[in-house]
């Protein structure tokens, strides 16, 4: 189907389902949603010649002498919001934010995914990914977090809250298109996941940011807060995206996947995992960006804390799933260690060009880890080889600002604008003094 066909599509739809508004969505480079509202009447001249707005005041966009931007709305994205009134209805449509020439903007996330894609497409890929997203509901009456139910992993109650707003949340996602898997209660009190089936990545990145919107719309019409925070309590786990990925082929075949090797794996596939493995350090300031984020990366909550793979090894970085006979086009690598604050068009940006990376060098990963790092001590490993993911956002961040892999991935404009913004962040962060320094210290110094 041609732009203009599935231009026509859109216009035909909003008027047989009542739509009266539609939000011109988009994301900044942290990964906020931002959006501005058109009525129905003016979508086809924002499909022809786009939608200005101001770019000054976004995160990461213009500076004010040069803030005019477009907003070029992708049909693709169309969908009507289910939890709004069907009467007047309101949709929405994602859009790629364009210079006022007419060009790509190098600060738009959605651009920078486009274009990495586009190098593996040009190289013979097809970049798969699948999300875990996990997030906690909290009663939001309360000061401090306070989980709506004290349920645990996979637990289960017809009279649980929690059963139904995760049933509301899937309903919804369907009527935006949304194909869900799997959803069931996470280990923590109050802690869910919801997973939505693989795509290509740039669709599976418009999946969670349309996730992450319908989870919250639907916890408040239940009178709760959800929370994509990677560790808003302390002594329980800390919520993950977890990202399954593949390489397919035009034609759909799967290119990770080799039948005589003992892990199903190809050549091709254990170069990508390779890649990853060798550049994750580089990466880790995007896939864990917050000073949160770390609070999370540590020992003991299944949460990856050491660099290696392996099949069984929930505790490793990268996690082959175990093959099932006649489902080629499942075999797949995960990646543990991105978290659901990170913006997941730049998170499939870096992961791919790592990959590609180690295609492109023949790379192999060491032997696979299927113990329990959790109980190695220093000198196991140090005889494994196995390093350590970086401890706090300033640690990432400093790995980071040596990566020529981010320079390249995000663009020179996006990478300088992240590193600014983050070290901002770092900066305000060391200079709190929290309540625990105050507990700890104020009456015994």
């Amino acid at each position: 189907m041609s732009l203009d066909e599935k231009q026509e599509r859109v216009l035909e739809t909003a008027k047989a389902k009542d739509v009266k508004f539609i939000n011109l969505q988009f994301v900044d480079l942290p990964g906020n949603i931002k959006s501005v509202t058109i009525p129905i009447e003016q979508l086809a001249e924002s499909f022809g010649h786009g939608t200005w707005f101001d770019g000054s005041s976004i995160e990461g966009f213009t500076r004010i002498c040069e803030s005019d931007m477009i907003l070029m709305p992708d049909p693709d994205t169309f969908s009507i919001v289910p939890w709004r009134p069907k009467e007047k209805a309101v949709a929405r449509i994602l859009c790629d934010v364009y210079t006022p020439e007419h060009k790509p903007f190098e600060g738009d996330p959605r651009y920078i995914l486009k274009r990495a894609v586009e190098k593996a497409k040009k190289a013979g890929y097809i970049y798969n990914t699948g999300t875990e997203l996990e997030f906690y509901l909290f009663r939001p009456e309360h000061e401090e977090p306070v989980p709506h139910d004290v349920g645990g992993y996979f637990d289960f109650s017809s009279k649980d809250l929690a059963t139904d707003v995760r049933r509301d949340i899937v309903l919804a996602l369907e009527q935006m298109g949304i194909s869900v898997e799997m959803s069931h209660h996470e280990v923590g009190p109050g802690q869910h996941e919801i997973d939505f089936r693989y795509s290509d990545a740039l669709t599976t990145a418009d999946n969670a940011m349309t996730f992450k919107a319908a989870v919250k719309a639907i916890a408040s019409t239940h009178e709760l807060y959800a929370t994509f925070m990677p560790k808003p309590i302390f002594g329980q786990p800390g919520s993950g995206m977890h990202t399954h990925q593949s390489l397919f082929t035009e034609s759909g075949e799967n290119i990770f996947f080799d039948p005589s090797d003992k892990y199903h794996l190809s050549e091709t596939a254990y170069h990508f995992v390779a890649g990853q493995l060798n550049r994750i350090m580089e990466m880790m300031a995007v896939l864990a960006p917050t000073v949160n984020s770390y609070k999370r990366l540590v020992v003991g909550y299944e949460a990856p804390v050491y660099v290696c793979w392996g099949q069984r090894n929930r505790s490793a970085l990268i996690r082959i799933p175990r093959y099932s006979k006649g489902r080629d086009k499942a075999v797949r690598a995960e990646l543990r260690c991105p978290d659901p604050s990170c913006n997941p068009y730049l998170a499939f940006a870096l992961m791919l060009e790592a990959g590609l990376e180690g295609i492109r060098n023949k790379e192999m990963p060491p032997e696979p880890v299927e113990e329990d790092t959790y109980e190695f001590d220093d000198a196991k490993l140090a005889e494994r080889y196995i390093k350590t993911l970086p401890g706090s956002l300033e640690e990432a961040l400093d790995e980071m600002e040596k990566s020529k892999l981010a320079r390249n991935a995000l663009g020179e404009y996006a990478f300088e604008k992240y590193m600014a913004s983050k070290r901002a962040e770092w900066e305000e962060y060391r200079i709190q003094v929290t309540p625990w320094e105050r507990n700890r210290y104020y009456q015994t110094l």
